[in-house]
């Protein structure tokens, strides 16, 4: 295998998990990054190789060709590998120009953004079927009134670009519970000159959240792929998993593969739903485009999706493989877990008593390995630092 996989974003455990499932299969691998900064990821013994490249935002074009370049040095085109939105919506916007250079998954310019971007997701659902949750945009005529009468309060005020919302308000949406509150969320939205609509909130609580995650081939067919439950997530409630459970859901893998093969999808996604506790219902909540964050956990049970797209892309694809059972293996981000483990119980959503009871399962870890310590060892470095950096300041 002369093919490099080069990894975008190491300051955070997708890209870890990616170098890690790498690595172990014997794939040179590369950690791009643009800053020494938090970059525990490269600090995998499985990391072959680091290099820095100017910011994928603020330098855009440098950045692209800082890429190019490198990839004209090697011997064979590398595999891509964005493990951040940011780094996925840069290349998806230059996808022309740089797949002369890289093996990436996805051929059609602009996909990508288009899953990832709720208004045109919202479309897509719409277009073939999909359940999404009943929204209202801005500028609607008698909006007042239709989020009084159809969405009600509480409800979510939410962006089509999540990426820099969240960067920007350093949470995924706002939670509003009267017409006040809404409208100051809208003025902070418009102030910070980001587009956003309002959403129905789908009855039921962080566990009623499943993930379809799926590779598509060339072919856009789906050939490997599982499905999850999460059961607590950070911000609790509308954030990212902290712990999730593999779990078999046949409904979710109906909608995803439907959904997915009919867009023509390509490459890695992870399709995440609500089920309505009212009705039973699944409700399309988002899509992530790149490596999720609990890729970790699909490694231990078998599906090691940046290898998949590895093999595939070198033209050497691995057997398809399903996971029809529940492994009940565990997914755990334990520094962010015992934040949103306070925050449930503080709002009486869990009980101390049922948050133990559900450790006791065998877990994938975010960062931690006792085979490969030096990742975790670097965080905690960070972290303390930070922390006590923090208070020296004050």
């Amino acid at each position: 295998m002369n093919n490099k996989a080069v990894v975008l974003g190491n300051n955070y455990y997708i890209g870890l998990s990616a170098i890690r499932g790498l690595g172990k299969e014997g794939v040179h691998t590369v950690a791009v990054d643009y800053s020494e900064e938090d970059r525990y990821g490269a600090a995998s013994k499985y990391c072959s190789e680091k290099i820095l490249v100017p910011h994928y935002k603020k330098e855009t074009e440098a950045f692209i060709q800082a890429l190019i370049d490198y990839a004209k040095k090697q011997d064979e085109k590398p595999v891509l590998i964005p493990c951040h939105d940011t780094y996925l919506e840069v290349i998806d916007a230059y996808l022309e120009d740089i797949k002369e250079y890289y093996l990436i998954p996805q051929t059609e310019p602009g996909l990508a953004s288009r899953v990832m971007n709720k208004d045109t997701l919202h479309a897509l659902a719409v277009e073939h079927g999909v359940k999404v949750p009943e929204t209202v945009r801005v500028n609607e005529p008698n909006f007042e009134k239709r989020i009084e009468e159809e969405i009600k309060f509480p409800c979510l005020v939410k962006p089509f670009d999540s990426p820099a919302f969240v960067k920007k308000f350093r949470k995924k949406i706002f939670k509003v519970h009267n017409m006040e509150e809404l409208h100051d969320a809208l003025n902070q939205s418009k102030e910070a000159n980001l587009e956003v609509f309002v959403q129905r909130i789908i009855p039921g609580f962080d566990d009623h959240m499943y993930t379809f995650d799926a590779y598509l081939n060339q072919d856009s067919k789906v050939t490997h792929w599982t499905t999850c439950q999460k059961l607590r997530q950070y911000p609790i409630n509308f954030g990212a998993s902290v712990y999730t459970i593999q779990k078999y859901t046949p409904e979710t893998f109906e909608i995803g593969s439907k959904f997915l093969e009919g867009i023509n999808y390509k490459g890695f996604a992870e399709i995440e739903v609500k089920k309505d506790e009212e009705t039973g219902e699944y409700y399309l909540i988002e899509i992530n485009a790149r490596i999720t964050n609990f890729n970790q956990l699909l490694y231990k049970v078998g599906l090691n999706f940046p290898y998949i797209t590895y093999r595939e892309m070198i033209g050497s694809p691995l057997e398809p493989k399903a996971l029809t059972e529940t492994t009940n293996r565990a997914f755990w981000y334990g520094y962010e877990d015992l934040l949103a483990v306070k925050d449930y119980i503080k709002t009486g959503q869990l009980k101390s008593s049922e948050v133990v009871k559900s450790l006791f399962r065998p877990k994938a870890y975010a960062i931690f390995s006792l085979s490969d310590p030096k990742p975790g060892m670097a965080f905690m470095k960070n972290r303390v630092s930070k922390l006590f950096g923090g208070r020296r300041k004050n």
